[in-house]
């Protein structure tokens, strides 16, 4: 949905094009294109009215798969690796935590006793740059829903190809030994299948 696959101005765009390509594909017998159901409510949630025509019939030329979790095996090493990040993850949210309350404590520092609005607008800067200084410590590049770790699975299932902008699941599909492409390169092998 993001940037990259040159497929469209907005979000709607995309679907609409992709599902062209998916129709073309499925009907030349040249590929399918497969997405678990977690990630499917994920671009659910792009929509408020999830009844649009052109999602219906998106997910109608899509193939809907889950991925049999059970029967998957995967290197003891990416288990150690998924734990290493975890960790390494945790502290630098935590000192990250540690320097935002440090901002936030001189923000207000010799303000007095300030009153609940007047405390929340003075502090807010500092809880705002510690939600996103937090949220690209712990999630950038990491594996962090188990809807990424379902397309990974899916694909290596399948012995697919991952295409998604992002990082975390390009990275961890590179651990798990998924085979990927980027987003551009998609948009452009799939010229001869636009619309």
């Amino acid at each position: 949905m993001e940037e990259g696959f040159n497929l469209g101005a907005k979000t709607e765009d995309v679907i609409v094009e992709v599902t062209h390509i998916a129709e073309k594909l499925k009907k030349t017998s040249k590929g399918i294109l497969y997405m678990p159901p977690r990630i499917v409510e994920e671009v659910l949630s792009f929509f408020e009215d999830k009844t649009q025509p052109f999602l219906t019939k998106f997910f109608s030329v899509i193939t809907i798969q889950s991925p049999e979790i059970d029967t998957i095996s995967f290197s003891a090493r990416v288990f150690y690796q998924l734990v290493e990040d975890i960790r390494v993850r945790s502290y630098r949210g935590l000192r990250i935590g540690e320097e935002e309350i440090e901002k936030g404590a001189r923000l207000i520092l010799g303000k007095g006793n300030l009153n609940k609005m007047d405390f929340e607008i003075a502090i807010g800067k500092a809880i705002r740059g510690y939600r996103e200084r937090y949220r690209q410590a712990t999630r950038y590049g990491f594996l962090d829903s188990v809807a990424d770790l379902d397309l990974i699975c899916l694909a290596k299932e399948l012995n697919g190809t991952i295409i998604s902008t992002d990082e975390g699941v390009k990275q961890w599909g590179r651990l798990f030994g998924v085979k990927e492409m980027p987003v551009s390169v998609f948009g452009e092998k799939m010229k001869e299948f636009r619309s």
